[in-house]
């Protein structure tokens, strides 16, 4: 797992990572103050320096993975600042996997073509390119599982009647534990990993 290959891999990867992380956090702060919550903007959250949100253990675990999945610091937001809490909470949440989806398939459609006009480009710039959209779209798919703290926890609760939230509130307690127990398995990358492999596909004509 660790051999020159993936020595080389990581290293082509990890800018493809800290901008997927940075650009996510991001979203989501920028998302809040414009539903009315500065928290974020007021604690350095609101900018593009990868500093202030990577999380180390959650970076650690995308090159653990194979960069299938990962995650960055959780932006803080304080919903009695928040105008109509539960649509803003939706669009807070979502903004995260939304940005990695677009910025796969940016990544994808400059991908497609550069292979299809056949562009002399370094193979490390070709490896980035493609790395780019893997990496997006698995983060996108993996902050989306319906478990507390991914984003996914937050758009599900949103969307079902508020009368069913004490559902959610027992779930959120052991979502964590949950969580640790798929890491550990490998149990993200089956159930991740035809909807990953489908979109990566979709943006950039090259099954995984």
């Amino acid at each position: 797992m660790f051999g020159e290959d993936f020595i080389q891999r990581a290293i082509i990867a990890a800018p493809s990572i800290l901008f997927a992380l940075t650009v996510h956090e991001f979203c989501h702060a920028w998302t809040a103050l414009k539903f009315g919550d500065p928290t974020a903007k007021n604690m350095g959250r609101l900018t593009l320096n990868p500093l202030a949100h990577l999380d180390l253990f959650g970076t650690i675990m995308m090159f653990m993975s194979g960069f299938r999945f990962g995650w960055a610091k959780p932006v803080p937001v304080n919903p009695m600042n928040l105008r109509n809490p539960r649509v803003a909470d939706f669009w807070i949440s979502a903004a995260g996997p939304l940005s990695n989806l677009g910025l796969g398939l940016i990544f994808g459609t400059i991908f497609r073509i550069v292979v299809n006009l056949r562009m002399e480009l370094p193979e490390a710039v070709i490896m980035f390119l493609f790395f780019s959209v893997m990496i997006n779209v698995s983060l996108a798919f993996f902050n989306l599982i319906p478990l507390f703290p991914l984003d996914g926890s937050h758009i599900l609760r949103n969307l079902v009647a508020e009368k069913h939230g004490h559902l959610f509130d027992q779930l959120d307690r052991i979502g964590p534990i949950l969580l640790i127990v798929l890491i550990v398995v490998g149990g993200f990358w089956v159930i991740l990993g035809p909807f990953v492999s489908a979109t990566v596909y979709l943006f950039s004509g090259i099954r995984l």
